[in-house]
């Protein structure tokens, strides 16, 4: 018998290939909502099929809504990996409910890496968005492979931090392959094709339906070897993540925040039920284990900000703002300086790429680039 590729892709024309790629869509169509009870059903026949026929499923697909599968996968670009192949993640694998059938577009290995959640706020703070950002790129400098979900706010600035480090990154989805939720990150989506992948558990054609995303966020959780939250308002699907990440034995890390900001109340109340506080990728490191990052990068602790580097005026002015992002009045107020006194020292800041000013007027630091100068 033909042995089957890891990855079954939809423009691989040989007979066995399609075949196979035909019967895991039909179970996934029937079953993806039903993740557990189609494990069970497959550790038990080992095949596809015989588990779609020994289900209960009034939803088994004709033949028509399986060829327009096939047809949708293959313009996405997307293969397929079913629970059975070597390229199954063994992370997700142990779940309790593991998805069936994994498509992904990019590179299928890229979920084999050591990975780490970063997971927040859709309405994040522009503190929010800085530290997922920064924090991301540290953790992508630093081996290891950064998971979030896509979403608007702290997910796209985690996915953007690793690129931007030239590091690995990974998408959970709770659509189908053939769509990018929100379509406003369509480049987003594409950029991380070629750096990492975009991975789902549901059919081409699935819309991103409110009761999907809990489903998709223990995948996120799943894959990790810990996950961290920046904000999350007291309601948070990134809450929800957290929780699947504690029931799966995995360690729950938080960024705090102002007590009077709300989407700081998730992440100060996981502090204090327990959670570990991340302030730096060595954080998050520490708690996971050195050998969990590629042995040839390196997380400093020493300055990690290049304040010191900025000079007396620069560091101070660098402290203040990593502290909490400020106006140029409320950061004169701080320094006890004028804002007009502070102009050249802020400008020497923003033309080195270390200062920026985000659309609400805010100041916030920029973490220098390695071998950038401050």
């Amino acid at each position: 018998m033909e042995r089957l590729p890891d990855a079954l892709d939809p423009a691989d024309e040989r007979p066995a290939v399609a075949e196979a790629l035909r019967d895991w869509l039909a179970l996934q169509h029937a079953l993806a909502l039903q993740p557990a009870g189609a494990i069970a059903l497959l550790r038990r026949t080992g095949h596809p099929r015989a588990a779609l026929r020994l289900s209960r499923s009034t939803a088994q697909p004709p033949p028509r809504a399986i060829e327009a599968a096939v047809e949708a996968l293959r313009r996405s670009g997307a293969v397929a990996v079913p629970f059975f192949s070597p390229l199954y993640p063994a992370r997700l694998a142990n779940l309790a409910d593991p998805a069936p059938l994994l498509l992904i577009r990019g590179e299928p290995r890229a979920l084999a890496g050591p990975g780490v959640a970063v997971v927040g706020s859709r309405a994040a703070s522009a503190y929010g968005l800085a530290v997922a950002q920064r924090l991301s790129a540290e953790l992508a400098r630093a081996g290891l492979v950064v998971i979030s979900g896509l979403a608007r706010g702290v997910d796209a600035a985690a996915h953007r931090g690793a690129l931007e480090a030239g590091g690995l990154t990974v998408a959970f989805q709770a659509c189908g392959p053939d769509r990018v939720y929100p379509s406003a990150h369509r480049e987003l989506a594409r950029r991380i094709e070629r750096q990492g992948a975009v991975v789902t558990e549901f059919p081409p054609g699935t819309r991103p339906l409110r009761q999907y995303f809990p489903l998709r966020n223990r995948l996120i959780s799943g894959l990790a070897r810990a996950l961290v939250v920046v904000e999350a308002r007291e309601r948070s699907g990134s809450l929800i993540t957290a929780a699947h990440a504690l029931d799966q034995g995995i360690d729950v890390l938080a960024v705090p925040g102002p007590v009077t900001a709300p989407t700081s109340v998730g992440p100060n109340r996981l502090i204090r039920d327990g959670a570990f506080v991340a302030l730096e990728a060595a954080d998050v490191v520490e708690v996971i284990g050195p050998g969990a990052a590629s042995p040839s990068q390196r997380v400093a602790r020493t300055d990690p900000h290049g304040v010191e580097a900025a000079g007396e005026a620069g560091g101070r002015i660098l402290r203040a703002l990593l502290h909490e992002p400020a106006t140029r009045d409320e950061l004169g107020r701080r320094l006890g300086r004028a804002p007009e006194q502070l102009a050249l020292d802020l400008l020497e800041l923003e033309l080195a790429g270390r200062v920026v000013e985000d659309r609400d007027g805010r100041l916030r630091v920029v973490s220098p680039q390695p071998g950038a100068r401050a």
